[in-house]
C-alpha cells in the first residue's frame, strides 16, 4: 500500500505541476455550465438530465486527455526505464497511476456541485436521479481512466494515445446504443446492450443503483488495468 500510496501522490502531484491541470479543469467547468443553462430556463423543469446526457461525451475527450502522458511521457522521456527497476511491482505502479487519474476526475465532477444546488433552490427534484447520476459519472470516470491509461502504455507519442483511447472509449459508448443495437443479428443484441458504458450510465441515472451495473464499471476497470499491467510487464521481459 506504501508503493501505491507514494506512486498516487507523485502522479497526482504532476497534474497540478503545470497549467494544464487547470486549463482542463476550467475548460470543463465552463462547458458543462453553458450547455446546462443554455437549455435549462427554457425547459422549465428542475432536472439534471441534460447535463449527465451530454456528461459521457465530454468525458469522451477529458479522460484521455488526462491519462495520454502517463506512460507515454514515461517511456519518450526514458523515465520509465528508472520506474521499472524500482523495488515496486507493476501492478503497484499501475494502481497508483490508476488511482491518481481517477481522483482528479472525481475532483472535476465535485466541482460541478454548485448545479445541483442551483436545481434545488430553484424547485424541488427527485434527489434520487441526482445522486445516481454523480455516482454513475464517478464509475464512468474511472472506466475511462483505466481505457485511458492502457492506451498510453501502448506508444510513447501522445496524440497517438489520445486517438487510441478515445477511439476504445467511443466504441464502448456506442455499443449499447439503439441505432447499434437495431443492426446487430437479433442474438447478439444481450450482448451488445450489456457491453454499453453509455447504457450502464443511464441506468444508474434513472436513481436505480442496480449491483449489476456497478459490477459490469468494475468489470471494465479491473480489465483494462489488467491490460495495462501486461502490456508493463511485455516491456519489462523485453
Amino acid at each position: 500500500m506504501r508503493n501505491i500510496k507514494n506512486i498516487f501522490q507523485k502522479e497526482f502531484r504532476a497534474y497540478f505541476s503545470s497549467p494544464v491541470a487547470y486549463i482542463f479543469i476550467i475548460s470543463f467547468l465552463c462547458v458543462t455550465n453553458w450547455l446546462f443553462f443554455r437549455t435549462f430556463f427554457l425547459m422549465n423543469q428542475s432536472s439534471l438530465r441534460p447535463f449527465f446526457s451530454f456528461l459521457p461525451w465530454i468525458f469522451l475527450f477529458l479522460a484521455p486527455a488526462i491519462t495520454m502522458r502517463s506512460w507515454s511521457e514515461e517511456k519518450k522521456l526514458g523515465t520509465i526505464e528508472i520506474l521499472m527497476t524500482l523495488p515496486v511491482k507493476d501492478y503497484e505502479i499501475v494502481t497508483g497511476k490508476f488511482l491518481s487519474g481517477f481522483v482528479f476526475i472525481v475532483l472535476t465532477i465535485c466541482l460541478t456541485f454548485p448545479l445541483p444546488a442551483t436545481v434545488m433552490m430553484l424547485g424541488n427534484p427527485d434527489p434520487g436521479p441526482i445522486w445516481g447520476g454523480y455516482a454513475g459519472a464517478f464509475l464512468l470516470g474511472g472506466a475511462y481512466v483505466a481505457i485511458g491509461l492502457f492506451a498510453s502504455s501502448l506508444t510513447d507519442n501522445q496524440i497517438i494515445s489520445f486517438l487510441v483511447a478515445i477511439l476504445i472509449c467511443f466504441t464502448f459508448l456506442i455499443v449499447g446504443e439503439g441505432f447499434v443495437l437495431s443492426n446487430v443479428p437479433h442474438t447478439l443484441v444481450p450482448v451488445f446492450s450489456y457491453l454499453g458504458l453509455g447504457a450502464h450510465f443511464q441506468s444508474i441515472g434513472r436513481g436505480v443503483i442496480d449491483s449489476r451495473d456497478i459490477v459490469y464499471y468494475f468489470s471494465v476497470i479491473g480489465f483494462f488495468l489488467f491490460l495495462n499491467q501486461i502490456s508493463v510487464e511485455n516491456r519489462k521481459w523485453k
